[in-house]
């Protein structure tokens, strides 16, 4: 390996030399402007081939080529700028310059890098993540395994399901339906994928139940009456629309289904009571922090205190939402709820287990109250 690149680099510096002596020798005046639209219009050309060898994922290739079309607009909007190549010195340090450049790469690389280290293309990386415990892989890694299996087992509808999911849980609310929809055409009478369709329509809406979602939920519930997202999503969806007595006749149903012991019990009976009274707002993101703190000791705080009842009851039923689970917590805190909080904080670290950034976040709206050490 460390021979290749050796011989790499003195051939880049010979033809280095070759091109660039040729071209000191022969220029007059070059519009510099025309050479920066030509390098970036080679950039994306080399990232449409890098992807199409498998090297770049779709996502990166995205990123890169978004980058290089700003780097060609910019160069393409300078103004014309002419450089003269002229003079004996300029001719021998340009192509000197240009032979050392790689030289010295190379030596650097030899140094602090691992030249005896395999390649590993985007390919043979996915496969590696399809390998690995997927609680130590990121929620992008996840979905990139997922697209790989999705392309092998073309017409199950499993693979797509997981890839929802997973997309629903980076807020990727738009390609997660596509991937249910498709789901949903593979197999149509499979409750769990129709309202997995409905929460991906609900999250794209932060949470409102929009006539797609409940079109989905309405069909997820008439192949399977016990379906619990399909129930508590509709119950809110009622609620929100005034009918309370349909909210209350979906909550109740679907607290039949729960056994005693199920955790989303509590919640979804004080979303219950919270109804009942008439002191839930009906949201979709639980309070702001703004709102938890100015309802301390006010005569509006019932309202709030319902407000995170139903965003505790929301999380029950549907735990992906890592951004609901931070003000939840945060919420609690704020509210003096000391009990609540660590429950919450104690759940969401154990759906969350191995994504760091979640629990960093979750710790830091944590600590500020003691949560953070005292729950661990």
């Amino acid at each position: 390996m460390v021979m290749f690149w050796i011989v790499a680099a003195v051939l880049s510096a010979v033809a280095s030399i070759a091109v660039l002596a040729a071209g000191a020798a022969a220029a007059r005046s070059v519009p510099a402007e025309n050479l920066a639209l030509a390098i970036h219009r080679r950039e994306l050309v080399e990232i449409d081939d890098l992807t199409e060898r498998g090297v770049l994922a779709p996502v990166e290739r995205d990123v890169l080529r978004a980058e290089a079309a700003r780097r060609l607009l910019a160069a393409a909007d300078e103004p014309v700028a002419v450089g003269t190549v002229s003079g004996k010195a300029d001719r021998i340090t340009v192509p000197a310059i240009a032979a050392a450049a790689p030289l010295l790469a190379v030596a650097i690389y030899c140094l602090v890098g691992s030249p005896g280290y395999a390649d590993q293309p985007f390919l043979q990386r996915v496969s590696g993540w399809r390998a690995a415990d997927p609680r130590t892989l990121t929620a992008a890694q996840m979905a990139a395994a997922l697209e790989l299996i999705v392309k092998e087992r073309l017409g199950d509808p499993e693979p797509l399901r997981a890839l929802g999911i997973v997309q629903m849980a980076s807020g990727q609310y738009a390609p997660a339906q596509i991937n249910l929809r498709k789901a949903v055409d593979l197999a149509p009478r499979r409750a769990d994928l129709w309202a997995g369709l409905g929460e991906a329509f609900a999250g794209e809406a932060d949470g409102t139940v929009t006539a797609d979602a409940a079109a989905a939920f309405d069909q997820a519930l008439k192949l399977d009456p016990s379906n619990a997202p399909a129930r508590y999503y509709l119950g809110r969806a009622a609620l929100a629309a005034g009918d309370k007595p349909a909210a209350l006749a979906q909550w109740r149903a679907l607290l039949a289904t729960l056994p005693q012991g199920d955790p989303r019990r509590a919640p979804l009976l004080a979303e219950m009571a919270s109804a009942e009274t008439g002191a839930l707002v009906p949201g979709t993101g639980g309070p702001s922090a703004a709102q938890v703190t100015a309802a301390q000791g006010q005569v509006g705080g019932a309202q709030i205190r319902a407000m995170v009842a139903g965003l505790a009851a929301r999380l029950a039923s549907s735990p992906d939402d890592a951004d609901g689970w931070v003000r939840l917590v945060r919420a609690y805190g704020v509210l003096g709820d000391t009990a609540k909080r660590d429950a919450a904080l104690k759940a969401a670290r154990a759906h969350f287990a191995g994504k760091s950034d979640i629990l960093k976040a979750l710790d830091a709206v944590a600590a500020p109250s003691g949560a953070g050490g005292a729950s661990r």
